[in-house]
């Protein structure tokens, strides 16, 4: 990339996405926490006033930084009891299909194409034993499975943190 050829909006982007400060991180780490906080709120703690908050949150976003917000959904309470970790090794010539349907498979949360013996890394949801059978029926016509189901969570949803936060907490 050659920085003379770029225009004003694309070198304010560029430095953006090569700098967050200290103000940034710290919107960061309350949006993170409660994305429906408030900018006077987030003003108060990070000790700026809330149309500059509001402004460095629309340039985060601008940037690719901030990619969005979303409602955080208990999938026990939603009905469904399961939760698993699905793995797929796909079989010659049938990873490519998968990857076009996976987008169709409700139970799905996420799903990485990932390195290793495996090709994907998948985490489901599913209402029962019974739909997990039914899943990884569908599933099966694609590659081989190993399915680990979530006991419990240990962490979810942790924060992306500068590297001079201390992880340990």
């Amino acid at each position: 990339m050659n920085i003379f050829t770029l225009n004003i909006k694309e070198i304010k982007l560029f430095y953006l996405k090569m700098h967050i400060d200290s103000a940034n991180w710290k919107i960061l780490q309350l949006l993170q926490r409660n994305a429906r906080m408030s900018v006077s709120a987030i003003g108060r703690e990070v000790g700026i006033t809330s149309p500059a908050v509001a402004e460095r949150i629309r340039k985060m976003e601008d940037a690719g930084v901030l990619m969005g917000y979303k409602a955080e959904i208990s999938h026990i309470e939603s009905g469904h009891q399961l939760k698993a970790i699905i793995t797929l090794r796909a079989f010659m010539g049938r990873l490519k299909p998968f990857l076009e349907k996976v987008h169709d498979f409700s139970e799905v949360l996420n799903c990485y194409r990932i390195t290793g013996n495996e090709n994907i890394f998948m985490e489901v949801v599913l209402f029962d034993q019974f739909h997990l059978e039914e899943f990884i029926d569908k599933l099966i016509t694609y590659g081989e499975t190993k399915t680990h189901i979530v006991l419990s969570t240990v962490i979810e949803n942790a924060p992306i943190r500068t590297r001079s936060v201390d992880r340990k907490r």
